[in-house]
């Protein structure tokens, strides 16, 4: 699959050397017509206000809401998680894409100098915990019904997935552990065979 990654601000390099160590081939995402090729998306880590800014002045961000309405699974680290929330309750003037039903604290975690890595225990991953970095990291405020929590730390939400939306508040861009990236793909591949199938039973 063509696996885009929003190339706009943030860790694009680290998305892009994950997708494509995973066997997938990385689309680095800078225009409409980039974007609308794409059967996936990644949004990276990075710095959510000048990401905004950016998106809407290269004409990307009303497209970009429409794809991921339409259908399109995307795959959010942190400040990308922090654009497709409904909102943030520290910066409620700051834009946002409004497609996943959850509110966000900007740097829940603290600044730049709290930053911490934490080991995660996910059911899906097997026993092998996965080493979770939290660099300027947005906190969970609050979840939508029908969000499923995929991961907790210290009984906050940190992995959130909705139909084929996936957001983290963590960087798995920037470790070697590809996991959540291979997740994100076999989640792809299973809404795809379950919209073959329901065009098989109308």
């Amino acid at each position: 699959m063509r696996i885009g990654v929003l190339g706009i601000q943030g860790d694009i390099q680290e998305h892009l050397r994950a997708i494509n160590k995973i066997g997938h081939e990385p689309v680095w995402v800078k225009d409409v017509p980039t974007l609308e090729s794409v059967d996936a998306l990644a949004m990276p880590g990075g710095e959510s206000t000048t990401m905004t800014k950016l998106l809407k002045r290269f004409g990307i961000w009303d497209t970009l809401r429409e794809r991921i309405v339409d259908g399109l699974p995307v795959f959010a680290t942190c400040a990308g998680m922090i654009l497709l929330s409904e909102g943030v309750e520290n910066y409620p003037a700051q834009d946002t894409l409004r497609v996943l039903d959850v509110t966000i604290e900007r740097n829940g975690y603290g600044r730049q100098a709290n930053s911490f890595e934490a080991d995660l225990y996910m059911n899906y991953l097997g026993d092998v915990p996965f080493r979770a970095i939290f660099i300027r990291a947005p906190k969970i405020y609050s979840v939508g019904e029908g969000v499923e929590v995929l991961a907790n730390y210290n009984g906050v939400p940190v992995l959130v997935r909705h139909k084929s939306i996936m957001a983290a508040s963590f960087h798995p861009e920037l470790t070697s552990d590809f996991r959540l990236h291979m997740y994100f793909i076999e989640a792809i591949a299973r809404l795809n065979e379950e919209a073959r199938t329901e065009k098989q039973d109308v």
